[in-house]
């Protein structure tokens, strides 16, 4: 194998090793997500016509599932390293920032897809799935999930300690993740807020994954598409310049 893929093998290796803690804790998160939300407000919540609020719900929790494992896969990485002090072992070898970034990121899409995945299938049960555009749900989970994992890289080299980190998730990813039409949709909030959800880029990559079931969606997945894509290209491209300067990991 290559160096960046005997480091993806190994970042795969890291989480699978754990996978009750990294895999199953997820899913069971989600299908309590679904018992909770989708029993109280199936009969009062209606979106998209003839889909009920229960199967509406489905690809939201995928989806969040997908970003938040992402995400915590490569921050959590980098983070215990430097703390561990085990990061100088990769220093030492011939690695560029870009084998770096690939299994790093590579990693967290593997995880993130696999958590994706196990919360579908358990999911699944409670409403019987569709699939109106399945490249579309490919697409937004594999560029989500990308986009995640590159992010958890910049807040991995950022935080100094596990509390920063925490702060990062708490802060940012979760509150993005929760206001981005997970459990509704942005037509049924008010002008203001509608405005406001435009501006999370989390709102377009669950949008545009959840128009790949039911061929709806609040806007357009061409549109979803080139902001996810944008989005990805720009904290890619300062991942990877973090990672060519050494940015706190090299003295």
């Amino acid at each position: 194998m290559s160096g960046w893929q005997t480091l993806f093998y190994k970042e795969v290796l890291r989480f699978w090793k754990v996978s009750f803690q990294t895999v199953a804790a997820p899913v069971l998160t989600a299908v309590l997500y679904m018992l909770i939300f989708g029993h109280v407000l199936e009969d009062h919540v209606k979106v998209y016509g003839q889909v009920s609020y229960t199967a509406f719900l489905v690809p939201g929790l995928v989806m969040m599932s997908v970003l938040q494992n992402a995400f915590a896969n490569s921050s959590s990485s980098l983070v215990q390293s430097r703390i561990m002090g085990s990061l100088v072992f990769l220093l030492l070898t011939p690695l560029s920032h870009w084998s770096w970034f690939f299994a790093y990121v590579g990693s967290s899409v593997v995880r993130g897809l696999l958590v994706g995945t196990g919360v579908f299938i358990a999911t699944a049960f409670f409403a019987t799935p569709v699939f109106v555009a399945p490249w579309w749900i490919v697409v937004f989970a594999v560029l989500g999930a990308a986009m995640l994992g590159a992010l958890g890289l910049i807040a991995g080299l950022w935080a100094d300690k596990f509390d920063q980190m925490a702060a990062f998730q708490n802060f940012i990813i979760m509150p993005m993740t929760f206001l981005s039409g997970v459990f509704y949709s942005i037509h049924s909030l008010p002008a203001f807020w509608q405005g406001v959800s435009h501006l999370n880029p989390f709102f377009y990559m669950i949008d545009g994954f959840r128009f790949g079931f039911f061929g709806v969606s609040d806007v357009s997945p061409w549109l979803s598409l080139g902001i996810v894509g944008s989005s990805l290209l720009v904290i890619s491209g300062i991942a990877v310049q973090l990672l060519r300067t050494g940015y706190k990991i090299r003295g």
